[in-house]
C-alpha cells in the first residue's frame, strides 16, 4: 500500500490541472456574473480578483506544462518560459494586491499606483540584482519567495480585510444574510489563502525559506503544500461564484424601485386629476362666495375685515394647490438644495412660524449632502412632521436638530404638545412618512412620552 505522501506524488499533475482549472473557473465566471452598470462599487474591484483567478490559474498550469517542454526545445527558450513565468505569478498576486486596494477604498485614487510599485520593486530586484549573485535554478526559487513574501502575502490579506469591511459596509444594509456569509468565507478563504500560498515558497538559503518551505511542509505534514491550496482554491471559487448572487438581487430591487416609481406616477396623474376637477374648483367657488358677501357688508365693519381676510386665506390656498399641481406633472427632478437651506426654508415657512416657535440645531459637515430625490423625501417627511405639530399637537415650541453619525443622517422633530393618543388612529401622513422612509432605507421612530419626538435615521448613499 503506497503512503499518503506517495498518492499525492504520483497525482501531482492532476491536482496542479485542477488547482489552475479552480483559479480560472473563478476568474472566468466573475467576468461572466459582473454587471458594469451595478451601482455597487464592489462591481469595478471585482475585475481585479479575475485577472488574479485567470493569470494564477495559467501559472499553476505553467507548473505542469512547462518541464514536459524540456525534451523539446533548447535552454534558451526554457529560461524565457520560466522568466515568463516568475512574471505571471508576481503579475497574479499584484492583482490581488490591488483587489483588496480597491475594495478596501474604491474611490481611494492615491493608492492606485501601489500595487504596480510593488510589482516594479519585485521585477528590478528579481530581473537585475539577483542573476548577479546566484545561478538560475537558486534564482528562480528566490524570484518565487520574494513574490510570494512581498506581494502574494500582504495581498492576501489585504484582499480578505477588504472584502470583510466591504461587506459590513456596504453589502450588510441590504440585509441578504446568506450572501453576507458566504462573502464572510470567502473573506476567511482567502486569508488562509494568503498563509498557505504567501509564506511557504520553494526551499531558498534566506529565513523564513530555509525553515519552511514546500519540502519542510511536506515532510511535516505529509501533504504538499499545493494540495492545501488546492482545496481552499476551491472554497474561495465556491464562495465568490455563489456571493455574485449579489448582483442578481440589485437587478431585483431595481426592478421593484421602477414598478415603484410607475406606481407613484400613476398616483400622481389621479391626483393632479382630482386636485385640478376636484379641490381647486370648488375652493374657486369659495372665494366667489365670500367675494360677493363681501360686497353686501358695510364698508369697514368688522364683519367686512374678516370677510376681506377670509379672500386673502382662499386665494393663498388657490395658490398651493396650483403649486402643488405643477409639482406633481413635474418630470425633470430638480437639483438638490444642502440640506440645511431645505431644512431653514421649512422653519421659516409662515404657515408654520407663525403658530409655533420653530428652532434649528444643525451639525452637518459642508461635504455631505443628499441626492434631489432622497432630499425631497427628507423634507417631506419633516414638513409632514411639522404640519402634524401644527393641527394636533396644541405645541408652542417646535425644535429641529440634524446630527452627522458617520454613514448615517438623524433628524429629530420634537414639539412640547400633548403627544400623540394610543387610541388615535394612524392616518395618511403618518402612513406617508413611514413610507418614505422606507424608500430612504432607513427608519422612523415616533417618541410620544413628553410632547412628540419624530427621529428618522438614513444613510447618507443609497445602498439599493
Amino acid at each position: 500500500m503506497i503512503s499518503l505522501s506517495e498518492f499525492f506524488e504520483i497525482n501531482h499533475e492532476i491536482i496542479l490541472f485542477v488547482y489552475g482549472l479552480v483559479f480560472f473557473i473563478l476568474g472566468f465566471a466573475i467576468i461572466l456574473q459582473t454587471r458594469r452598470s451595478s451601482r455597487l462599487e464592489l462591481a469595478r474591484s471585482l475585475r481585479w480578483l479575475a485577472a488574479f483567478g485567470i493569470t494564477h490559474g495559467f501559472f499553476e498550469w505553467g507548473d505542469l506544462f512547462i518541464p514536459i517542454q524540456a525534451e523539446y526545445l533548447n535552454s534558451a527558450i526554457m529560461q524565457t518560459l520560466y522568466r515568463i513565468h516568475l512574471i505571471l505569478l508576481a503579475i497574479s498576486f499584484t492583482c490581488l494586491l490591488q483587489f483588496g486596494l480597491t475594495v478596501l477604498r474604491p474611490r481611494g485614487n492615491q493608492r492606485q499606483w501601489l500595487a504596480a510599485i510593488f510589482f516594479l520593486t519585485w521585477l528590478g530586484v528579481s530581473f537585475i540584482l539577483l542573476p548577479r549573485f546566484t545561478d538560475e535554478y537558486l534564482w528562480r526559487h528566490t524570484a518565487n519567495a520574494l513574490a510570494r513574501y512581498f506581494i502574494g502575502f500582504p495581498g492576501g490579506l489585504l484582499a480578505a480585510y477588504g472584502l470583510r469591511v466591504h461587506t459590513m459596509k456596504r453589502i450588510r444594509p441590504l440585509n441578504v444574510p446568506k450572501i453576507i456569509q458566504t462573502f464572510q468565507i470567502a473573506g476567511i478563504s482567502l486569508a488562509i489563502y494568503a498563509w498557505l500560498a504567501g509564506i511557504i515558497p520553494p526551499p531558498v538559503h534566506f529565513f523564513p525559506g530555509n525553515i519552511l518551505n514546500t519540502t519542510t511542509f511536506t515532510e511535516a505534514i505529509g501533504i504538499p503544500p499545493w494540495v492545501f491550496r488546492s482545496a481552499v482554491a476551491a472554497i474561495v471559487a465556491y464562495a465568490i461564484i455563489r456571493a455574485l448572487e449579489i448582483f442578481d438581487v440589485e437587478t431585483q430591487r431595481r426592478i421593484e424601485e421602477l414598478e415603484q416609481q410607475q406606481i407613484l406616477n400613476a398616483d400622481h396623474e389621479r391626483l393632479a386629476r382630482e386636485l385640478h376637477d376636484g379641490a381647486i374648483q370648488k375652493v374657486y367657488t369659495a372665494g366667489l362666495l365670500v367675494e360677493s358677501a363681501a360686497r353686501l357688508a358695510a364698508p369697514e365693519s368688522e364683519f367686512d375685515k374678516r370677510l376681506k381676510r377670509a379672500v386673502v386665506v382662499i386665494n393663498d390656498s388657490i395658490a398651493d394647490l396650483r403649486r402643488n399641481l405643477a409639482e406633481l406633472h413635474e418630470s425633470t427632478p430638480k437639483v438638490a438644495d444642502p440640506l440645511p437651506v431645505l431644512l431653514t426654508r421649512l422653519s421659516d415657512d409662515p404657515h408654520y412660524n407663525s403658530m409655533i416657535g420653530i428652532t434649528l440645531d444643525i451639525q452637518l459637515p459642508g461635504q455631505k449632502n443628499l441626492s434631489p430625490m432622497r432630499s425631497s423625501h427628507v423634507a417631506a417627511i419633516v414638513n409632514e412632521a411639522l404640519s402634524n405639530t401644527v393641527r394636533h399637537a396644541q405645541a408652542q415650541r417646535v425644535h429641529i436638530s440634524a446630527r452627522d453619525e458617520g454613514e448615517h443622517l438623524r433628524i429629530a422633530i420634537k414639539d412640547d404638545g400633548v403627544g400623540i393618543s394610543p387610541s388615535a388612529k394612524q392616518g395618511y401622513g403618518l402612513s406617508n412618512m413611514r413610507d418614505r422612509a422606507r424608500l430612504l432605507n432607513g427608519t422612523i421612530e415616533f417618541e410620544t412620552s413628553k410632547g412628540t419626538e419624530v427621529t428618522l435615521v438614513i444613510p447618507w448613499v443609497d445602498q439599493q
